[in-house]
């Protein structure tokens, strides 16, 4: 709340345009499917056997980090195209921006707006999956006859998530950033080819990188060009840990949302550019 009376007071027609576009997209029926979805899935892998020989919540922890992270791509990005390309193909951009409204206004405006909806997203099923992970020792211990484990197992496995969930929402709105620079130019089926093509590449950078070295010159360039010009988001992906239990030192944290800062500005950087002698009549 803080935070938003903040922007509200140093930045009034941003924050217009991004309460605009969260109320917009949180009343859109895909935002509740994603949501029902994604509330249901996570409280069903409560019953699902993993058949890990009891080492079901390893599997429990990194199918619902997943499961979480992909919803929320999916809601970024069909938010990102339908407040910013489909308003732009049917001429409401014209008509906002007729306004005393900026274009840095505008695209900022949305890019937040988007941001609130995720952080929505990230809130309610973080809430649900935190819950379902604290409850599964409970639930196996019913299962194989044994005594209930003590409370402060249930919140140590609870709590060995939380950074999971941190990293997860720094790489959505990594791609975010990316989607609304790529849909002031591009229709919905273009951006989410595009985006996904970069979050494919995104995680399989490091493999790259390592496969190209000792290679010939001209591989080598290539896997240094695809390190440099695509985010490596193999970064935000600490499921390894999380399932495992290891702590997550705070300053990889830093060191993470660092790194997502700098490319979510660069993002944003870009789709000003792009939009700024964007034809909208």
């Amino acid at each position: 709340m803080l935070i938003y009376i903040v922007q509200r007071v140093a930045f009034p027609r941003l924050s217009a345009v991004a309460l605009s576009t969260y109320k917009s997209e949180v009343a859109q029926p895909l935002f509740s499917m994603l949501l029902g979805i994604g509330a249901l899935s996570l409280i069903l892998f409560i019953w699902i056997p993993y058949n890990t020989f009891g080492e079901d919540i390893k599997m429990l922890k990194d199918t619902g980090l997943t499961l979480i992270m992909v919803l929320s791509i999916l809601l970024a990005l069909w938010s990102a195209s339908t407040s910013v390309s489909e308003e732009i193909e049917g001429r409401t951009a014209l008509t906002v921006l007729s306004k005393p409204l900026t274009r840095r206004s505008f695209v900022m405006g949305k890019f937040v707006g988007i941001a609130w909806t995720v952080c929505l997203m990230f809130i309610v099923l973080g809430v649900v999956f935190l819950l379902v992970v604290a409850y599964k020792p409970i639930f196996d211990a019913k299962e194989n006859t044994t005594a209930n484990p003590p409370w402060q197992v249930c919140f140590q496995e609870m709590m060995h998530v939380v950074p999971g969930l941190v990293l997860a929402f720094m790489e959505t709105l990594v791609l975010a950033a990316l989607s609304v620079a790529i849909s002031t130019r591009l229709p919905l089926l273009a951006n989410f080819t595009i985006c996904l093509s970069i979050y494919s590449l995104g995680h399989l950078t490091p493999m790259i990188v390592q496969s190209s070295m000792g290679s010939f010159p001209i591989v080598g360039f290539f896997g240094q060009l695809i390190a440099t010009v695509f985010p490596n988001l193999d970064h935000f992906n600490i499921q390894a840990a999380v399932a495992a239990g290891v702590g997550v030192p705070l300053a990889y944290l830093a060191w993470a949302f660092v790194y997502c800062l700098i490319y979510t500005v660069i993002a944003l950087l870009l789709a000003l550019v792009m939009f700024e002698d964007r034809d909208l009549a």
